[in-house]
């Protein structure tokens, strides 16, 4: 035996076992996912549940109790589905202690989302304005309607406006000693420091939203590319990625000036209908009443959908209507009697002590309020705000509608900690779902002062310019700790926590592309992945096997230790195989034996020339190393280049090669080395099987 053999060993034995170990948990993993699969398929067909929902039960750790209620009077196939769930329980708890240290499947393998998110510039451009007047809401949405269109860019369309209506930008943004091309570059230069932000926030999302291997990346200036593989529910996914989160408390106006405004803005709806209709408009209206006076109360109405042509002919509402989906606006609910002197309050109910609007309203209440005359009579300390979601009221559904303060009192910016939990009846509404937040010690202070100062009266809590909820202030609250609850399960309040948590986005950002792989296709992708890689493994080692004879075998063994342990640094290293990593694999494959075939070659040369077989072997290694190194480092090196100026599936193709050009060195120039040296120190050949 060489002289220096010892050390290679070792070497090789203890690359081996680290190889196995770190496989370990990707072996165990697919196994178990494996068991998993055939008691969902069991649960399934006993249960008649989709897999999905037996999934998302499975998730929230309520699988047992689901089936419980679904098979609760079919006590025969209640006890075995009971039995596979507690299988398939006990399974997810092991598949959870591998799945970290096991490699992860790419969206293109095992299915998920891709969503591609671009920064919201007009709501941007919005919220960095100085100040905001009817000019400005004028200009701005002129703006927007032209930068609807595919490919337009905002802030350029932005400028020429302004400068076609001869108004500077300077008006708005900056400051006076400012140019419009100089305003507009800072403008663009706070959307590309957004979305630096927003990448880690939105890591610290997805991290927490619990998505194995997520991929986070940014797409030019102001576009981010997220893909979630494996992911089952897309639309919590995005619900939690999109929302801005941005936490605001505002305490709620006066009834009074509730009733002065609403009183105002009736005013203005009248006169903007008589203009355009005459004064005969109030004579023209359907004689069929509708009575909504009150969503909740317990007297019988004759509710009637009416048109919104018929009542509102000529206005803004017929034309904006035609812009959503069809017929969403086509028809309102309203109170004809009190239509024809207070057309705005025909739209409103009453919603216990807030004011109600009718879901079908909701667009039409929506465009009233932002119309630039409407916007006069509303006093600029105040600014409505609705509900974050709807409330069933007998047989329709209403949002409710708040007068708020248009600046907040306190913001998430003070927020350390949020965590969803079930409400005791101490804090919070008994057995209901709710978020406990707690500020820092700033927070906390200025959380004592509106508190304590405003006692008796209502505080909202908003996310997003949504009205969460809008309890009561019974006394001052020192302690910086505030309970956001209402009709919430346990997914809502979770996801709001987490959300709360990562904070909120420097700037809003919107969907502007999303793809789905389905399952199916996913399965696909693994089948023909493996398939390709088994034939092209098969047919490398039959080759080499049968041409190269007892050498062959030998390289075949290195060939099998050079996948393992590429797939184990792969594993180390947390990355998550594609298929750019499984085309990776298989031209590794082909290129692992191409050292071995080089020095073969050396081998046969020599022993044509009449040396020893151990002579041969000694100058078929020596000859074929450098020509061997130079191949694979100039590979090497493109990999390198591929991996630095590529992105997403390129960087994978890049990583994967990388690692089996390292490991296929290893393998063919030490490993293999290794053997032939063993075989020749045992005895003597006068031949090699070459």
């Amino acid at each position: 035996m060489r002289r220096n053999n010892t050390v290679r060993i070792v070497i090789i034995v203890a690359a081996i076992t680290w190889a196995l170990y770190q496989l370990y948990p990707t072996f165990m993993s697919t196994r178990l996912k494996n068991q998993a699969s055939t008691h969902q398929i069991k649960i399934a067909q006993i249960s008649g549940l989709p897999t999905d929902e037996i999934n998302h039960a499975l998730a929230q750790g309520l699988l047992e109790q689901k089936i419980r209620e679904k098979l609760k009077d079919n006590p025969e196939a209640l006890a075995p589905a009971v039995a596979e769930t507690q299988k398939l329980t006990a399974l997810d708890d092991r598949i959870a202690n591998y799945e970290n240290r096991a490699i992860q499947r790419g969206l293109d393998l095992q299915g998920g989302s891709y969503l591609v998110y671009e920064v919201d510039l007009p709501k941007l451009a919005r919220d960095l304005a100085k100040n905001e007047d009817a000019r400005f809401e004028e200009l701005v949405r002129a703006i927007e309607a032209k930068s609807a269109q595919p490919n337009a860019d905002f802030l350029k369309i932005l400028r020429e406006h302004f400068a076609a209506n001869q108004v500077r930008l300077s008006r708005y943004w900056g400051n006076r000693s400012q140019t419009d091309v100089q305003i507009v570059d800072d403008i663009r230069k706070s959307a590309k420091d957004a979305v630096d932000r927003n990448l880690e926030i939105l890591r610290n999302r997805i991290d927490q939203f619990g998505v194995s291997e997520p991929s986070i990346t940014k797409q030019g200036d102001l576009r981010v590319v997220i893909e979630l593989a494996g992911i089952t529910d897309v639309s919590r996914a995005k619900n939690i990625i999109g929302k801005t989160a941005r936490l605001e408390f505002k305490l709620l106006k006066e009834p009074e000036m509730i009733n002065d405004v609403i009183t105002k803005i009736n005013g203005v709806m009248k006169k903007e209908m008589a203009a355009k209709r005459g004064d005969s408009l109030l004579t023209q209206i359907p004689v069929d009443t509708t009575q909504l006076a009150s969503a909740d109360s317990a007297r019988v109405r004759n509710e009637k959908e009416v048109s919104v042509d018929e009542l509102f002919p000529g206005s803004s509402l017929t034309g904006a209507s035609q812009s959503d989906s069809a017929g969403k606006d086509s028809t309102l609910m309203v109170d004809q009697e009190v239509f024809k002197e207070n057309p705005f309050s025909s739209l409103l109910g009453a919603l216990g002590g807030d004011l109600g609007v009718p879901a079908k309203n909701y667009r039409a209440v929506e465009r009233i309020l932002n119309d630039p005359e409407v916007q006069e009579v509303i006093p600029k300390e105040a600014m409505f705000a609705w509900s974050n979601k709807t409330e069933p009221i007998a047989d329709a559904e209403y949002y409710r509608l708040y007068l708020v303060k248009k600046d907040a009192d306190l913001t998430g910016t003070y927020l350390v900690n949020a965590d969803a939990n079930i409400g005791s009846s101490n804090v919070g509404p008994q057995g209901e779902w709710q978020v406990n937040m707690e500020f820092n010690n700033e927070g906390a202070k200025i959380f004592g002062i509106v508190t304590g100062s405003n006692v008796n009266k209502r505080l909202a809590i908003l996310l997003d310019d949504k009205v969460v909820t809008a309890p009561n202030i019974n006394e001052r609250i020192p302690s910086g700790r505030a309970v956001i609850s209402g009709n919430m399960d346990a997914d809502e309040a979770k996801d709001l926590g987490i959300v709360l948590r990562a904070g909120a986005l420097q700037a809003p950002m919107h969907v502007i592309e999303e793809r789905t792989v389905g399952p199916s296709l996913g399965r696909d992708s693994i089948e023909k992945g493996q398939t390709s890689a088994l034939i092209g493994f098969a047919l490398v080692i039959l080759f080499m096997a049968i041409y190269y004879k007892l050498s062959g075998v030998i390289a075949d063994f290195a060939l099998l230790l050079n996948l393992t342990l590429t797939m184990a640094v792969l594993a180390l290293l947390g990355a998550t195989l594609t298929l750019p990593g499984v085309a990776g694999l298989i031209l590794t494959i082909g290129m692992a034996v191409d050292a071995n075939v080089l020095i073969f070659e050396r081998i046969r040369e020599e022993l044509r020339a009449g040396k020893t077989v151990s002579a041969a072997i000694d100058q078929g290694y020596t000859r074929a190393f450098w020509t061997i190194f130079d191949a694979n480092i100039s590979n090497l090196l493109t990999a390198l280049v591929l991996y630095q100026f590529g992105t997403g599936p390129i960087r994978g193709f890049a990583v994967t090669l990388s690692i089996g050009i390292l490991a296929s060195m290893f393998t063919a120039i030490v490993v293999t080395r290794v053997i032939f040296d063993w075989m020749t120190s045992r005895r003597k050949l006068a031949t090699l099987s070459i």
